[in-house]
């Protein structure tokens, strides 16, 4: 994990090139306090992309517990076409 002060944000070729080199987000603190989350485009797409699986997989459980249920094989074929899996 990255800390690094709000100052430091002056330096943008610098924190773009941190950001590229790894997954994980960069924290930029203000006055010793957590303050902002930076990450890389590819980062945070890859972040959206797991989020709305989560949500999909919360929502496909409900269902579940409601009885609104339907065939695996046409729904891990909808998730497939969905995800690019």
């Amino acid at each position: 994990m990255q800390i690094i002060p709000i100052k430091d944000l002056k330096n943008t070729s610098e924190i773009s090139d941190m950001c590229h080199r790894t997954d994980e987000p960069i924290y930029i603190t203000k006055n010793g306090y957590g303050d902002m989350v930076i990450m890389s485009m590819e980062s945070f797409e890859q972040s959206r992309r797991k989020f709305k699986m989560y949500k999909d997989i919360e929502f496909s459980e409900k269902q579940i517990k409601e009885g609104k249920t339907k065939d695996a094989r046409i729904s891990l074929a909808s998730m497939r076409e969905r995800y690019g899996l």
